[in-house]
């Protein structure tokens, strides 16, 4: 009797050994899952190009390659978006040009005056006007709006500058010539006359850090003046195609299009190096893929970090221009 007694005994405590052997299983497998599937979701999010995965790291735009792939969805109006406000023909007082000028300004969605925003300055092209990128569903309020809209960049405000800097009455007998002088005094109407009455009039997030610069073609060349010039004031430099006459080149020698603004580019120091300074221009350029490669090789041989693209198949266009905006927007001020 007693050794079926002591039989009986064994027997349940080896069912109960083996009943939290197998809790203990099940257990160590569900922290192993929970764990993997963590880890897999973590992946995922990093990978998501969105602002909010850049705000507790540190950002290093030049590690990003750009994407010339955007398609057209991401440049038209959408439904239930809000696109911001775009302000027109905002006028204020030019002590370069020695008379009024006038700006677009587009404020983000959801401004708010209690709130300081960066703000981005943006150069049209030769003959263009402060009206080219930033009006009612022009393609860079599109852009940002959508861009904004998917979390692919910060709320800011865009000022479209006009690059002629001198008495209105004359401008509508100007020469190519005179306009692209004319155009040469923008470097400094914006960074002496413009900024300090954007940052008057409106709820600006101010110094170099927050502020940036960027235009295409003759407007390239003029971005890159205006930030080595001001390089105290702009953290963020970009030039889409930039034109000849921003430092002397062989091109288009002995035209007005190549009268350098600087004899060499001015030197950053450590203290005013840019967060990041792009550059690119089209395969299928027709004017300004040796030029915008010969300003990367002088940049690159004077230290200066620079991420420059040729993209392939694009040319001298809005096209263009609407995807070097995607990438840059991607990178400003993160």
């Amino acid at each position: 009797m007693k050794k079926i007694i002591s039989a009986i005994i064994i027997l349940a405590l080896a069912t109960a050994m083996c009943g939290c052997q197998s809790k203990q299983n099940t257990s160590e497998n569900q922290t192993s899952s929970q764990t993997e599937a963590a880890t897999d979701l973590q992946t995922t999010k990093s990978n998501e190009p969105s602002v909010k995965n850049t705000e507790s790291s540190a950002f290093d735009p030049y590690a990003i390659e750009n994407r010339y792939d955007i398609g057209d969805e991401m440049f038209k109006k959408r439904d239930g978006v809000d696109y911001g406000t775009v302000e027109k023909d905002v006028s204020y007082y030019s002590t370069t040009a020695e008379d009024n000028k006038q700006c677009n300004i587009l404020l983000p969605a959801g401004y708010n005056e209690n709130e300081k925003y960066p703000v981005m300055y943006v150069f049209h092209g030769f003959g263009g006007s402060h009206s080219d990128q930033i009006d009612d569903d022009s393609y860079l309020t599109l852009l940002y709006g959508n861009m904004l809209h998917d979390e692919l960049t910060i709320p800011m405000i865009i000022v479209n500058v006009d690059m002629y800097t001198d008495k209105q009455a004359d401008k509508e007998s100007y020469s190519e010539e005179q306009l692209r002088f004319s155009y040469d005094k923008a470097i400094d109407d914006v960074a002496v006359d413009l900024m300090p009455f954007i940052e008057k009039t409106y709820s600006v997030k101010t110094g170099r850090e927050n502020t940036a610069v960027a235009g295409m073609s003759e407007g390239g060349a003029k971005s890159l003046c205006t930030g080595f010039k001001w390089l105290d004031k702009f953290g963020y430099i970009a030039g889409f195609a930039p034109d000849t006459g921003v430092i002397p080149t062989e091109y288009y020698k002995g035209t007005f299009w190549n009268t350098p603004v600087f004899e060499e580019f001015p030197k950053p120091s450590e203290s005013n190096m840019p967060y990041y300074l792009y550059m690119t221009v089209g395969s299928k350029d027709p004017w300004n893929i040796d030029c915008t490669l010969y300003y990367r090789d002088v940049l690159d041989q004077m230290g200066v970090k620079n991420q420059t693209d040729l993209a392939e198949g694009y040319e001298h266009d809005y096209i263009f221009w609407r995807q070097c905006f995607y990438n840059y927007l991607t990178k400003i001020f993160r």
